[in-house]
């Protein structure tokens, strides 16, 4: 059903629904777990669908928040929310990605074994970076108050021992880096490796300090603009239901979509909006004459009265403006 609905709306504006990122990823919450459940009931293999199984399971659940915007409260916040993602959409994708992309490249420069080596037969060289010299050693003892020994276990390496011997296991360890997590970098010696200090220290700058505050100032402007942005966004959902979710007759009840729809303003702002439309020629009363005449009396600049017609050019660019 969600699935069609999303159909209509791009057969109504294929431009504008393209061009919002938010449609592609609701678009792709739908289609996956379809697919999953067709290849599910083909495929005998379960073992092999569970991965996909698991992530659809996570991408409905996921999708449950929106559905939650029925409540006042909670709308609010989730478009704050949303226009922040929708703000640093193309910083986060684009930006922080070069940096993560950057420094796993790095590491792994630094970090790689420099000759060769196998994990499954030990190899000892002087690569301070060959998995074989950083697996764990435990010394045996023949007593308690034995001080010499010349045995010791040597647990064998794994994949895990040297996560930055390729560069893709080196981006998701800048990634765990990325929350916290050093646990990739406990083999080496930081008084060893001043150049592992020096790239751990410029990364906890940029990621830690620097995108944290960033981020910090999206939201406090978004704060600062929530009361028009919600009821920007309010619209946008009344006319998305009312386009694709109700039935044609539907559409006309009057009890549900009156012809006007009352919102809460500033006067100060609207005065100053207002006069602005009549300083630029803008402010026409062919329609709703009476609520425009009552407006401007309330807003004490009742010395305007015209019966010039607006064209939609006009009112594009008002609603634009009003919107940024």
């Amino acid at each position: 059903m969600y699935l069609i609905l999303e159909i209509r709306q791009f057969i109504y504006d294929p431009t504008k629904w393209i061009q919002d990122i938010g449609n592609i990823l609701v678009l792709f919450v739908y289609i996956f777990p379809i697919c999953t459940s067709i290849w599910c009931l083909h495929e005998n293999d379960h073992e092999k669908i569970i991965p996909y199984i698991t992530f659809s399971c996570l991408l409905l659940n996921l999708k449950l928040i929106s559905f939650f915007r029925i409540f006042e409260n909670y709308d609010a916040y989730y478009t704050i929310v949303v226009r922040i993602a929708k703000r640093v959409m193309f910083f986060f994708v684009y930006f922080i990605m070069i940096i993560l992309t950057s420094f796993a490249f790095a590491f792994h420069i630094l970090l790689s074994p420099k000759m060769n080596y196998s994990l499954d037969e030990r190899i000892i060289n002087d690569d301070p970076n060959n998995p074989w010299n950083m697996a764990p050693t435990y010394q045996v003892f023949d007593n308690e108050t034995s001080t010499d020994s010349n045995l010791f276990f040597l647990q064998k390496p794994d994949e895990n021992t040297n996560m930055f011997t390729t560069f893709s296991t080196s981006f998701f360890a800048t990634c765990l880096l990325l929350t916290g997590d050093t646990s990739s970098f406990y083999n080496w010696s930081y008084e060893d490796n001043p150049t592992l200090m020096i790239l751990l220290i410029l990364f906890a700058f940029i990621m830690a300090i620097y995108i944290l505050n960033v981020f910090i100032t999206l939201f406090s402007e978004a704060i600062s603009d929530h009361d028009g942005s919600f009821l920007v966004t309010r619209a946008e959902y009344l006319a998305k239901i009312e386009l694709f979710y109700l039935l044609p007759h539907q559409r006309r009840w009057k009890e549900w979509f009156p012809e006007v729809i009352y919102y809460h303003a500033n006067v100060d702002e609207t005065r100053k909006k207002v006069r602005e439309m009549i300083d630029n020629r803008d402010w026409k009363t062919n329609e709703f004459p009476e609520m425009k005449i009552k407006l401007l009396k309330k807003l004490n600049i009742d010395d305007y009265i015209t019966n010039e017609p607006v064209d939609e050019f006009t009112l594009r660019k008002v609603l634009k403006e009003m919107k940024n």
